[in-house]
C-alpha cells in the first residue's frame, strides 16, 4: 500500500513538471509570436535608437537610410529632365481691335483664340509678343496718321488670360494717342505684372534690358523700332517715348552691354515695309549687326505679313512673324517655339490663321511650310522644326 501512495505520488509530480514544462514552452512561443505579428511604432523606433546598444542604433540608421533611397526612387523621374528645358513662345503683332474686344466680351478668352495655341502659349515658360497699340483712354489722337489705335485698360486681362510676359512697345502704334496714354500703358502693363520693351520715361529706360528667370538662366530682351511716324517719338528727342534703331549704334551698345547679363539674348524689331513677304536690305544689314554684337535670336514685325527666316553665325532671324491677333482675318501667321535643352536649342513653328477675328491652327501644316521655306534663306521646316539646308 505504502509502495502504491509512493508511485502514485512520483507519477503526480512527474505529471506536474510535464505540466509546467509545456506551460513555460507555451508563454516563449506566445511572446515570440507576438513580437513577430507587432509592426513596431514610430515611437518604437525612437525608443529603440535612444535606448538600445551601439548595435541597435546602427541598424535604425541603416534603416533610416533605406527610407531615404525608397523616397528618392518615388520620385518623379521627369524631374530633372524637366528643369532642363525651357520653352520660349514668340507671337507677332497683336491689336485688340474692336473685332477682338467683341469676341472677347461675348466668349471670353476662347473666342479670341483657340484652346490649343492657348494653351501651349500659357505653358511656354516665357511669352513674348508686339504690342500694336497702347492701353489707355482720353489723349490727343495722332495727325495725319492713317490708322489710330487704342484700347481700354480693363481688356489687359487678355493678355494675362493668354499668360503673356512680356511686350515690345518699339513699334508705330504706341503713341498714337500721346504720351499721357503711352503713360496709362506703362501702368496698366506694371499692375498685370507684364514685362515691357522698348519704350520708357526715358532713354535709360526704352534701352533697358528685361530678364526673366528660368529654370535657373536669364533670358534677356531688347526691342526697338525702325518705323516711327515723327520724329517726336525718339525718346531721345521727347520723353515717354520709343527707342529707335535707324542707326544701329545704341542698340548695339544696348546689346553688347547685355549679353553678359544673361544667357540668351532676343532682340524684338520693328522693321520692313508693309505687306512685303521680303525682308529690305536694311533688314538684313541689321539683324547681321546685331548677332555680330552678341544677340541669339532676331524677332521681326511691322510687315502684318509673314518674312522669310535666315541662320547667320549659327542664330536664328526671324524677320516678321505677322499680325498674330487682330482684326476680322489673317492669312498666315505663326507662333516660334525656342526649345532650350540641356544646352542645345531647337526651333519650331506653329501655323495659325485667323478668321472671325478668332486665330486658329492652320490645318494644312505641309503648304505652310513648303510656303516659309520659299519666302526663307537657306531654311527647311520638317514636322514644325527649323534646319537649315
Amino acid at each position: 500500500m505504502r509502495r502504491r501512495k509512493i508511485w502514485i505520488s512520483l507519477l503526480a509530480a512527474a505529471l506536474t513538471g510535464a505540466a509546467l514544462l509545456t506551460g513555460l514552452l507555451y508563454l516563449e512561443h506566445k511572446d515570440t509570436a507576438d513580437f513577430a505579428d507587432k509592426k513596431p511604432s514610430a515611437q518604437d523606433k525612437t525608443e529603440s535608437f535612444t535606448r538600445g546598444s551601439v548595435g541597435s542604433e546602427t541598424e535604425v540608421e541603416d534603416t533610416a537610410q533605406n527610407d531615404v533611397v525608397q523616397d528618392t526612387d518615388q520620385s518623379d523621374p521627369d524631374t530633372e529632365e524637366t528643369k532642363n528645358i525651357t520653352e520660349l513662345i514668340f507671337a507677332g503683332d497683336v491689336c485688340l481691335s474692336g473685332y477682338v474686344t467683341a469676341n472677347y466680351d461675348k466668349a471670353g478668352i476662347s473666342g479670341v483664340l483657340d484652346d490649343g495655341l492657348l494653351l501651349t502659349m500659357q505653358q511656354a515658360d516665357i511669352c513674348m509678343v508686339n504690342e500694336e497699340f497702347p492701353f489707355g483712354t482720353g489723349g490727343t489722337q495722332a495727325e495725319d496718321k492713317q490708322y489710330t489705335f487704342r484700347t481700354d485698360p480693363s481688356y489687359s486681362s487678355i493678355f494675362t488670360d493668354i499668360g503673356i510676359d512680356i511686350v515690345t512697345l518699339a513699334n508705330n502704334h504706341v503713341l498714337d494717342y500721346g504720351q499721357e496714354v503711352l503713360r496709362q500703358t506703362f501702368q496698366t502693363l506694371d499692375e498685370k505684372g507684364i514685362l515691357y520693351a522698348g519704350a520708357g520715361e526715358s532713354v535709360e529706360e526704352a534701352s533697358a534690358l528685361r530678364t526673366i528667370e528660368a529654370n535657373g538662366e536669364t533670358y534677356g530682351f531688347l526691342a526697338a523700332s525702325r518705323v516711327i511716324p515723327v520724329t517726336s517719338w525718339n525718346v531721345e528727342n521727347s520723353q515717354p517715348g520709343v527707342f529707335t534703331t535707324y542707326d544701329k549704334t545704341a542698340l548695339v551698345h544696348a546689346i553688347e552691354r547685355a549679353k553678359d547679363n544673361c544667357d540668351f539674348l532676343t532682340v524684338y524689331v520693328h522693321w520692313g515695309i508693309e505687306r512685303n513677304t521680303m525682308p529690305e536690305d536694311y533688314q538684313i544689314e541689321l539683324a547681321h549687326a546685331y548677332i555680330d554684337a552678341g544677340a541669339d535670336l532676331v524677332i521681326g514685325a511691322h510687315p502684318h505679313v509673314l518674312q522669310g527666316i535666315e541662320e547667320y553665325q549659327g542664330k536664328m532671324i526671324f524677320y516678321s512673324l505677322g499680325n498674330f491677333i487682330f482684326n476680322q482675318s489673317i492669312e498666315k501667321t505663326m507662333l516660334v517655339k525656342v526649345t532650350k535643352e540641356n544646352g542645345q536649342i531647337r526651333y519650331s513653328i506653329l501655323p495659325a490663321f485667323a478668321a472671325g477675328a478668332k486665330t486658329q491652327p492652320y490645318t494644312d501644316t505641309e503648304s505652310f511650310y513648303r510656303y516659309l521655306e520659299s519666302i526663307s534663306f537657306g531654311i527647311s521646316v520638317t514636322d514644325g522644326v527649323v534646319g537649315v539646308k
